[in-house]
């Protein structure tokens, strides 16, 4: 358990590190005994947004064969998890299960956060599982040793693209659930674990996107941004997954119904969505009107980040080589657990190799000027890594959206009538959507 207490700063650098991250939604409880409950898409990253999210140190409840798996288990133990015995592990070890939970009753009970995810497994699916009973039971059994309730803290996790760098990621803190009337019940009382699980499924689903399949996924983010761009709303995280919810459950409801209308405007919704991208153009930005004059500011207020190209290049060059190795041996790595494992290896793999090259670089400038110029250089290529990064960004974003610029001006025409398709589109869902409330 020696680096629990690293574990805020470890995890802001791993999620910020690997993905463009937004933290919204509910404030935490910054002290004293919660219990933090999650989905479980990304493997141990998981539990990084799950730190970052909750503000604080937590200790989270693991599958057992993480504690002894080659290049994890040391850092599963050294962050002061709490080994959980699956059956589908060894039948054998499931009874050790009753000193586990008595153990984080008596943390709970302490103070402390426990984060578990009560799906029970990563996994790749589009939506929310079924949830184990194992949440309620350590919450029911926790308030016997505290004598009161605490906070369960929802948190839900969504990726644009899981597996790629530097893609987006949200983050949502979800009001905790109510739970008061079960207290002292006990965990052995099966009604009260059943009723609290279905309260904490019901909470987790409100910070979560549940997806038919994955292949609605456009659809429904297609529908949102048009509906933003025409009738506006609340920009946060949090409001954006529910917008999310809301067009997911209404499509859910409009299918169950053998609703006709709504597959031709998912039709000309996924066409219009094509057509923008060919064009890279988002519903927002067909939206806005851009003077010359006004192009001509922003990109006076962008000149100093264009400056620090030399900066990207410098680090684009640096640093080919780990970031190669560390993406082919983490694509290695993860074929035993699963493709949602990928971004984890890379984090840590990645650690592991762009450190053992920053020490290299260092002793190779060392040989030459001295040990506090490898010293410094040690010091500095983190910096550089991070910085030429965030150049990097924001260079391919000016570039984007000059390029956006240059096209919207160009096919001046064809623009006009996108912006009216797209006033008709949101017409359209906002039809729908007052039919299928009906």
């Amino acid at each position: 358990m020696w680096m629990h207490g690293a574990m805020p700063w470890m995890s802001r650098i791993a999620s910020h590190g690997y993905y463009r991250v937004s933290v919204g939604g509910a404030e935490p409880p910054r002290e004293g005994p919660a219990l933090v409950v999650a989905n479980h898409t990304n493997a141990l990253l998981d539990t990084a947004f799950v730190v970052l999210a909750s503000q604080r140190r937590v200790r989270f409840m693991a599958k057992a064969p993480l504690f002894t798996y080659p290049g994890l288990g040391w850092l599963v133990k050294a962050v002061g998890s709490v080994p959980v015995y699956r059956r589908q592990d060894d039948p054998k070890l499931v009874a050790q299960n009753l000193d586990v939970f008595r153990e984080v009753y008596r943390a709970i009970a302490d103070g402390f956060a426990v984060g578990i995810f009560p799906e029970g497994t990563s996994h790749s699916a589009s939506h929310l599982q079924p949830l184990k009973s194992g949440a309620a039971r350590i919450a029911l059994g926790a308030a016997e040793q505290y004598g009161k309730a605490f906070p369960i803290i929802p948190i839900g996790m969504m990726f644009m693209d899981r597996r790629t760098f530097r893609s987006k990621a949200r983050v949502v803190v979800g009001q905790s659930c109510m739970w008061d009337d079960l207290v002292g019940r006990g965990p052995r009382d099966r009604e009260a674990v059943r009723e609290l699980t279905r309260r904490i499924e019901v909470s987790m689903r409100a910070v979560t996107l549940n997806l038919h399949d994955w292949n609605d996924e456009t659809l429904v983010r297609a529908a949102e941004e048009v509906w933003c761009a025409e009738f506006g709303g609340a920009t946060d995280d949090r409001a954006q997954i529910a917008r999310l919810g809301a067009t997911t459950h209404t499509l859910a409801r409009l299918r169950l119904r053998d609703h006709s209308g709504w597959r031709t405007v998912a039709r000309e919704l996924r066409a219009h969505d094509r057509v923008l991208g060919r064009l890279g153009i988002t519903p927002s930005t067909l939206r806005a009107e851009t003077s010359s004059r006004g192009a001509v500011l922003w990109l006076m207020r962008k000149l100093p980040m264009l400056l620090l190209t030399p900066i990207a290049l410098a680090g684009l060059l640096l640093l080919w080589i780990p970031r190669e190795v560390t993406g082919t041996i983490a694509t290695k790595a993860s074929k035993k657990e699963g493709d949602d494992s990928v971004p984890t290896f890379r984090v840590l793999y990645g650690g592991v190799f762009f450190f053992i090259w920053f020490v290299l670089l260092s002793g190779a400038v060392g040989a030459t000027w001295g040990w506090l110029a490898a010293l410094g250089t040690f010091v500095a290529m983190p910096f550089l890594a991070f910085g030429a990064m965030r150049v990097g960004e924001s260079h391919r974003f000016v570039w984007q959206a000059i390029r956006r610029y240059f096209v919207v001006r160009k096919h001046a025409e064809r623009v006009a009538a996108l912006r009216q398709r797209q006033h008709q589109l949101a017409q359209k869902l906002k039809d729908l959507l007052r039919e299928a409330s009906e």
